[in-house]
């Protein structure tokens, strides 16, 4: 049974702890610091994390993403505004992302608001991305239904036939920033007594709390 073998996986952390004196003044350079020691150990695709978004009643959902930026103003991603998650972050700009990195037994989470990027943002980017993902983006409707595979392989079939130089970038395909009003620092630790530091902003400045394993 497989209830039976996800009982039995378990796995001891012994990894160093956090202290709040050794934690930087703003969640930014923490992440910063972090996320370079993701990168450092080699991790598959370290900007990957888990967006949650909600419509306005309360029914959430969540997918994988790529961070396509990072900075003090937030952390950045980009998909298609016609998508479930971009209709969820029309009606409610409110979210939470979550970084895993199991191999250092290290896990991020923000929660705040997005705003989209400005679009000579978003520009610079699609121009940035390869030729076949220019063309996906205009071939796909994200999150909409479609009869088969078929359909979808055609249709980029089509557009590779057409679009042909410059790529536009599709008027719903656009980024989003991320600005968190708090941030969680969580550090696996022996027993299970994990290591929880949350960043709250506070009137333009950062509180430190610990929180409970």
């Amino acid at each position: 049974m497989i209830d039976d073998r996800v009982t039995r996986l378990r796995e001891e952390y012994e990894t160093e702890g956090l202290h709040e004196s050794d934690m930087a003044p703003d969640p930014f350079q923490q992440f910063e610091e972090w996320y370079e020691a993701a990168e450092e150990a080699r991790l598959h695709q370290p900007n990957a994390f888990v967006l949650a978004t909600s419509t306005p009643d309360g029914k959430p959902s969540a997918r994988a993403v790529l961070m396509k930026g990072f900075s003090p103003d937030g952390l950045v991603f980009y998909s298609n505004r016609a998508s479930r998650k971009g209709s969820e972050i029309d009606a409610n700009p409110h979210v939470a992302a979550t970084f895993m990195w199991l191999p250092l037994h290290r896990q991020v989470r923000f929660e705040g608001m997005v705003e989209m990027v400005p679009e000579q943002t978003a520009d610079i980017y699609f121009a940035s991305r390869p030729p076949g993902a220019q063309i996906a983006a205009h071939a796909s409707a994200q999150s909409s239904v479609i009869p088969d595979r078929e359909t979808l392989e055609r249709r980029f079939t089509e557009l590779q036939g057409t679009l042909t130089g410059d790529v536009p970038r599709p008027a719903a395909w656009t980024g989003w920033r991320l600005a968190p009003s708090s941030a969680e620092f969580w550090q696996g630790r022996k027993d299970r007594l994990h290591d929880r530091i949350r960043y709250l902003g506070h009137g333009g400045s950062w509180r430190l709390e610990r929180l409970a394993p």
